[in-house]
């Protein structure tokens, strides 16, 4: 993204008060103690098992470990889960 479009977008975040995670298309994680995990802005499941969630972002992926992992609510861009977390991690 060039220098002009990312002033752009940033101006525009804070004249209109957004948060910068819709502005910049970002993911937002909700994260209730070791055991549930709210993500935002996701761009698809590209793999899931009892001991790992692997989500698609706009810029790389986001990958959550642990076990008995379970999805309890997916939408288009949003999915809650929950199970003994152990890990979250971003891939470029």
């Amino acid at each position: 993204m060039s220098r002009l479009k990312k002033r752009f977008r940033k101006l525009t975040a804070d004249l209109l008060d957004m948060p910068q995670d819709v502005v910049y298309d970002l993911p937002r994680l909700t994260m209730i103690g070791d055991r549930q995990l709210y993500i935002e802005n996701h761009r698809g499941v590209v793999h899931f098992s009892t001991d790992r969630l692997r989500l698609a972002l706009t810029k790389g992926e986001l990958e959550v470990t642990g076990s008995e992992l379970v999805i309890r609510t997916i939408w288009t861009e949003e999915v809650f889960i929950e199970g003994q977390i152990s890990n979250i991690q971003l891939i470029p």
